[in-house]
């Protein structure tokens, strides 16, 4: 049995049985799953999670599920030292957590695992989710293998090879013609109208529990210690703030010690409420329209905003955007020195970690973590420009020719 007891307001504190809800009945506040921590804390060790599955449900204690989760191999994916990448940006002691290796190939497995589990316990019969394409894969993806139906609605402007990474799995693929914040009302609406689950809707208190799991294994395999900081990509804020929850709950059960990570987000210039508002120093992150091509956190009114501007903050952190072109020479540069092909949004936090350890907010010697949340191979327009090929005849003198022109 799970040791949730519940949904709690993150404003109000209002608290809510278990239960598939959209937001706090009396402040309209975000829900988050309250746990028994006590009880949580009798059961858990770092031997009883070492000993799990190598998945996200090694930490099954901290997360809402009852009885046995259905799991295709998220999580536990690889953290290791970037030190082609750390020389480049004299960063010491720099690493690299590549959720590239997901089974959908980005981090949104890790909150749809959560969220499908719990639709299955509420007895819908069909998830659904507003997405700017890496979630729908995700969603479509848990719902073939739970045998559910789907129903994934996103933006028009979602590339072809994103579309093709939803449509494999069959889901009831919508494209709307708007943003991502339109698809976002639209579902809104549908879901007082249909009895489905939409996972980042009326199961997204359920659904931001997998996002913590980032956390925890950050800390497990940097041998159960914080990191000092940490540098993550933002569209809705959600994860962002997640991850960090994840950490506290580590350190609340004595499984880590003290917390004092410092909290980095980034963002696409042309879609970045949160960071203007960190840099105005503002208590309001108002909407924007998104102009980037950086599309997986190209949203314009996120709603988790204000708590992941609070965190960046009071963790000693902070938020920083960058522009198209240097989220591209990002994504180049982190492929070409450790050997990662990221989406665009992998190098919004490159190219965020560059500037942060050249202003000297991230020192050299601080051990730092970098969230790499998405692979490239489905957003390839963003980077043809460096096919740029050796033409030559089938001879050793028509290379070799070749070879001296290049040079």
């Amino acid at each position: 049995m799970s040791f949730a007891i519940g949904l709690r307001c993150r404003k109000c504190g209002q608290e809510y049985p278990l239960e598939p809800m959209r937001v706090c009945n009396f402040c309209l506040s975000p829900l988050d799953v309250a746990y028994d921590y006590k009880a949580i804390y009798r059961v858990i060790n770092r031997d009883v999670i070492s000993g799990g599955p190598r998945s996200i449900w090694r930490y099954r204690h901290l997360l809402p599920i009852d009885g046995e989760a259905l799991d295709i191999g998220t999580g536990f994916t690889p953290l290791f030292k970037a030190d082609n990448l750390g020389e480049r940006l004299g960063l010491r002691h720099l690493y690299i957590k590549n959720d590239c290796l997901n089974p959908t190939y980005s981090f949104k497995d890790r909150a749809v695992s959560v969220a499908v589990n719990k639709a299955k316990e509420f007895g819908f019969d069909t998830v659904a989710c507003a997405s700017t394409g890496n979630l729908a894969a995700s969603v479509a993806a848990y719902a073939a293998k739970a045998r559910m139906k789907a129903y994934v609605f996103v933006p028009k402007n979602v590339e072809t090879g994103k579309l093709t990474g939803i449509a494999i799995y069959k889901p009831n693929l919508v494209i709307v013609d708007g943003s991502y914040d339109d698809v976002n009302r639209l579902c809104a609406e549908l879901c007082e109208k249909y009895n489905w689950g939409f996972v980042n809707i009326n199961l997204r208190a359920y659904y931001a529990e997998g996002s913590k799991t980032i956390g925890f294994e950050v800390c497990e395999q940097l041998n159960w210690q914080p990191p000092d900081c940490i540098v993550a990509p933002a569209g809705s804020g959600l994860m962002f703030t997640r991850v960090w929850k994840g950490i506290q709950e580590l350190s609340m059960l004595g499984l880590i010690g003290p917390v004092n990570t410092h909290m980095y987000l980034t963002q696409a210039a042309g879609s970045s409420p949160i960071v203007h508002a960190f840099e105005v120093g503002s208590l309001h992150v108002h909407p924007v329209t998104p102009k980037t091509l950086v599309s997986s956190i190209a949203i314009g009114n996120p709603a988790d905003g204000y708590y992941a501007l609070m965190l960046a903050r009071q963790s000693g952190g902070g938020a920083i955007g960058v522009t198209d072109e240097e989220a591209i020479e990002g994504l180049e540069l982190l492929a070409q020195t450790e050997g990662i092909f990221a989406e665009a949004a992998g190098g919004v936090v490159i190219s965020g970690l560059k500037k942060l350890a050249a202003s000297g907010l991230i020192k050299s010697d601080q051990l730092v973590v970098a969230l790499i949340t998405g692979a490239g191979p489905r957003t390839q327009e963003t980077v043809t420009h460096v096919v740029q090929p050796f033409q030559v005849k089938p001879t050793i003198e028509s290379f070799d020719r070749a070879v001296r022109m290049a040079v």
